[in-house]
């Protein structure tokens, strides 16, 4: 998992910093890849999170108005 932390964080280290223009050495560029890492992660789950939110109150509302739609049709005093 280390190794594969490493491997991951330099990859991602060095595009990032050649994407900014900047030139750092190696350890710098590990360290920056591996924060990124984190740091895209914590977003990532705060937009999934919030993404998910969002769908379920969509979701619960258009549930709401299928029932309304059903309750309107077929409901008492509708026959």
């Amino acid at each position: 998992m280390f190794i594969a932390l490493l491997v991951i964080g330099t990859a991602a280290g060095f595009i990032a910093t050649r994407l900014m223009g900047m030139t750092t050495d190696l350890p710098t560029t590990i360290g920056i890849g591996i924060l990124g890492a984190v740091a895209g992660g914590l977003l990532l789950r705060v937009l999934f999170a919030v993404t998910g939110l969002a769908a379920a109150i969509v979701s619960a509302v258009l549930g709401a108005m299928a029932l309304i739609w059903l309750w309107r049709i077929y409901g008492p005093g509708r026959h």
